[in-house]
Order: C-alpha cells, then structure tokens, then sequence
C-alpha cells in the first residue's frame, strides 16, 4: 500500500497554505478524466515564468522549479495511475514525484548554496506548486517492489503543476494582456511627447502668439510623472493630460495658420513675416536646388562683410548675372544671432568669416560633432554655412541633445533642397529679441 504523507519532516510547520495546496490536488485527481490531463512541461514553465508575480515565487525559485523538471524524463506531466519514469528515480503512485538529493539538486541549479535551495524550496511549497512527501527520515528516495517497480517514493510532488495548469495559463494571458497595455500606452506617451516638443518648437521659431513658455513648462512638469516604474493607471492619466495639452498646442498653430491665411488673402502676397523690433524679412532667401539662391543684399543695411557663395555652375552664372552672387547672411547677423560663438574666436573676437570657419570647428569637436558628420556638413553646405549651423546648434544649447545627429539630419535637408540658414537665424534673433522684452518688462 502506498504511503501519502503530507506533514513536513522535522522542524518544518505545517501551514495553511500546504493543506489548501494538497486539498485542491487531491480534488483536481479525483475528478474523472483527470488521468488525461496531460500538460507539456517547459510551456507550462514559460506560463509560469511571466505569471512569476501574481504567483509570489521569484526568479530564483524558479529555477530551482527548472531544475526539478528537469528530474522528470518526460515532457509531458500527467496523473496516471502509474506515472511514468523519473530520473534517479521514479515517480509515485498517483502522483509526480521526483526525489534528486541536495547535491544533485544544487548542480542541476547551477550551483545554488544549499540554505539557499531549502529556502527557495519553501517558497515553491507555500505558493502551492510543489508538495514536499518527506520520508520519515527525511531522505528522498524511492522504494521498488517486484520487478523493479516503484511502489513509493518520497520527494517533491510535481502534480499541482497539472491541477493548477488552467489556472497559471490564464494568469499568465492576463500579465501578457497587461504588458500589451502597457507597451501601448508607453508607446502613445512617446508619440505625444514628441509631438508637443516639435509643436512647440514651432511656436517658438515661427513666432506663434501664444504662452510658449508656459506650455513647456506644463510639458516639463508631465514629463517629469514619467518612469521605468509607473503603473498602468499613472500611465493612463498621464497619457490624457499629454493628449490634451497636444490638442490645446494644435489649436494654437492652426488659429494662427488661419490668421495667416486671412491676411495673405487680403494682401495678396504668399509670405509675411513679422518682428516686433527688426524686420528680417529682406535676409530670408529662398531654396533652389538644395542651397540658397543667389541673393543681392541691400548693402547699406548689411552690418558686417558679405562673403560671396559658390557658382552653381557656369550656364547659370551667365544666364543670372555675370558678377558672382553674393551670401544673403552678413557675418554680423550671424554673430548678434549666435553670440555665443565668439568665446571660441581668437583673442575672444571674431572679426572675419575666417576666424568664424576656425570657431566652429573647436567649437564642432567641443559638442560632440563626428568627423564624418563634420565633413559631410562642409560637402553639402560650405564652409561658411556649415560653421554658422555649428554657432546655432551651440546657441541653443541644452535644447539639442546630440549635436550630431541634428548636424546630420541638416545636412540631409539641405542635400534634398530643403533646409535655408533663414529660418534658424531668424528664430535666434526673435528669440533673443523677445528675452530682452521680457527682462525689461520685468525691470519695469
């Protein structure tokens, strides 16, 4: 007859928690069809790796649970009458025992101290996914009858991995279901940061009437909520909160479009644009062909030297103008733009666009900018206009992390045609032009 103990050996209590284990395996085998239930093993270790939490067993116990299977020579785990083969041993009648010692144990483990293998072992058993059959020694073994089959062994029980198969399956959809929630939301959130951080920058260069300030700050103070930690629901308020500071910003950009639209409509001109203290717009040149167009400053309002661009090629020099084109950016607008830059120029001046070329390439190694990055600048854009990019990017200082990759992504638009030094000094200057407001209003 076989023997079912269900008190631990020694010292060992008896808990609450081990009878209900017990209790509902006993149940589960006693159902008809429960013989069938058969339950594929390192799937059934998968599940219960990712339900690891609403389980309470950590990592580590759950590789002492690894190497315990591993003690099982099937794949599948079942409730045969007879249950099949174990290594260094067999199972039990009715159950699924396997009885490896401490050392055998440790190893299969990879090595885990033996205070820490009983420990991790009572955390399988409190969690209800072992049962412990203790011999009255305490030893693991098992006993053969005639010819050589197991009549008992005393060890772990593996079957309430089979009586709670249903139930670890389903907690691990849950935790998979709150992951994919999760990523999502986390994924919305990135998306609307983004969207905000452009938006706003936006605001500012295009010179949008609006609270700029106020709106980054709002966007500071949200993303400030966000961490490697927060819940799901956090994560959903502050999803809202993003979503709904991007609608108040969008509203801001399409009144002002709209605006825009009206009084191009009624001036019947294609672009206006407005300073409260200098109008720059005559220095805006427009784009052809990926760089500026040959442009003829005004002379007398030029507040530095001019340097001369470039022929695109000699057809169009003789079909534009016989005299070579003029750069629309006098060096002095690029320094009131960029002051910044001037710390780096000889003797703390810059007085040339020579001295400018030198800066911007102390000032390149200085942020970080790659030689390979710096030379694909100076290919596509000039030596004058990839130094004044450089001067800007240092201007704005903390806004742009990886002055690389933004001198990069320049160089790119300006090699389609798309990117004019217009627009970034521009929005330096009224920058610079809406600071000094600001602080007099303060003063005042």
């Amino acid at each position: 007859m076989q023997t079912r103990p269900t008190t631990p050996f020694g010292r060992r209590p008896l808990s609450l928690a081990m009878v209900a284990s017990q209790t509902a395996t006993e149940n589960f085998a006693a159902k008809p069809g429960a013989s069938e239930t058969v339950v594929h093993k390192w799937r059934l270790f998968r599940a219960l790796t990712e339900a690891k939490e609403p389980l309470g067993v950590t990592e580590r116990a759950l590789s002492v649970l690894h190497a315990l299977l591993s003690f099982h020579q099937e794949t599948a785990l079942s409730l045969p009458e007879n249950d099949s083969r174990c290594e260094d041993g067999a199972g039990a009648a009715g159950g699924i025992v396997v009885f490896p010692s401490n050392k055998e144990l440790s190893i299969r483990a990879h090595g885990m101290a033996p205070a820490t293998l009983r420990r991790h072992l009572a955390c399988l058993v409190d969690a209800g996914l072992i049962i412990r059959r203790d011999s009255p020694n305490g030893k693991r073994f098992a006993r053969k009858g005639q010819g050589g089959a197991i009549e008992d062994a005393f060890g772990f029980d593996l079957a309430p991995l089979v009586a709670r198969s249903s139930e670890i399956e389903n907690l691990a959809e849950e935790v998979r279901a709150e992951n994919r929630a999760i990523a999502l939301l986390r994924e919305k959130i990135t998306l609307t940061r983004r969207d905000i951080v452009k938006m706003i920058e936006t605001g500012f260069e295009e010179g949008v009437s609006g609270d700029w300030d106020g709106a980054h700050q709002q966007y500071a103070t949200l993303s400030g909520r966000y961490g490697r930690g927060i819940s799901r629901a956090d994560l959903e308020a502050l999803a809202g909160e993003l979503v709904a500071l991007a609608t108040e910003i969008h509203k801001l950009l399409e009144a002002h479009i709209k605006a825009q639209n009206m009084s191009g409509n009624e001036s019947q001109t294609e672009r206006h644009i407005q300073n409260q203290t200098t109008n720059f717009s005559d220095l805006e040149p427009s784009l052809q062909e990926g760089r500026a167009e040959p442009f003829q400053p005004n002379l007398e309002q030029s507040r530095g030297p001019i340097v001369r661009a470039p022929e695109v090629s000699s057809e169009r020099s003789q079909t534009v103008d016989s005299k070579p084109a003029l750069r629309a950016y006098p060096l002095g607008m690029v320094l009131e733009a960029c002051p910044d830059i001037v710390d780096y120029g000889r003797g703390g001046e810059i007085s040339s666009w020579q001295d400018l070329a030198a800066a911007a390439a102390t000032v390149r190694s200085a942020l970080g900018v790659s030689p390979d990055a710096w030379s694909q600048a100076l290919d596509v854009l000039g030596e004058h206009d990839a130094a004044i990019v450089i001067a800007a990017i240092l201007q704005r200082g903390d806004e742009i992390k990886s002055a690389g990759g933004y001198l990069r992504v320049l160089t790119e638009k300006a090699r389609a045609g798309e990117f004019s030094l217009g627009p970034v000094l521009m929005a330096l200057l009224r920058g610079k032009a809406g600071k000094a407001a600001r602080d007099r209003k303060r003063a005042g």
